[in-house]
C-alpha cells in the first residue's frame, strides 16, 4: 500500500525516516568502493565498462510537478538507492561470468538470476574445465 494512504502515517515515518535515510552512507561508501573495484579491474580483465547511466536515474522525478520538495527528495534517494544496486548487480554478474559461471544447485527455494542463464550447469566438471581451465 503507498505511503499515502496509510493511516496515521505521520508517526509512523517519523520514526523510520532517520533509519531509511542512515542508508545513505553505507550506501555511498560501497558505490564508492565498487566503482573503485570497476573502473581498476574491469580494463584488467579486458572487460567493456558497464554504463552508470543506464541503471541509476536520480533527477527525472524532479520534474513532476505534483510532488512535493519532500517527496522529489526521497523520490531521488530512491532512484540513486535502488539504481546503484542495480548496477551493482550487473557488474557482480558479469566478474561472476568471468570468473566462474557455474550455475548453483537446484532447490525449490533458490531464485536463480537471469545472468546464470548461460552459465555452466551445476556439477558439469568437463564444460568447467573445457571453458575454464587453461590447456
Amino acid at each position: 500500500m503507498p505511503y499515502l494512504k496509510t493511516k496515521n502515517r505521520i508517526p509512523k515515518h517519523a520514526l523510520v525516516l532517520p533509519i531509511i535515510s542512515s542508508v545513505v552512507i553505507p550506501i555511498v561508501i560501497l558505490d564508492l568502493w565498487i566503482e573503485f573495484y570497476h573502473r581498476t579491474c574491469f580494463p584488467l580483465y579486458k572487460m567493456p565498462y558497464v554504463k552508470r547511466g543506464n541503471y541509476i536515474k536520480i533527477m527525472d522525478r524532479f520534474n513532476l510537478p505534483y510532488l512535493n520538495t519532500f517527496e522529489k527528495v526521497y523520490c531521488a534517494y530512491c532512484g540513486y538507492a535502488n539504481g546503484v544496486m542495480h548496477y551493482w548487480t550487473e557488474i557482480a554478474a558479469k566478474t561472476e561470468s568471468y570468473w566462474c559461471g557455474i550455475k548453483h544447485e537446484k532447490t525449490p527455494q533458490f531464485i536463480s538470476p537471469q545472468h546464470h542463464e548461460n552459465f555452466i550447469e551445476y556439477g558439469d566438471k568437463e564444460e568447467f574445465k573445457q571453458k575454464y581451465l587453461c590447456k
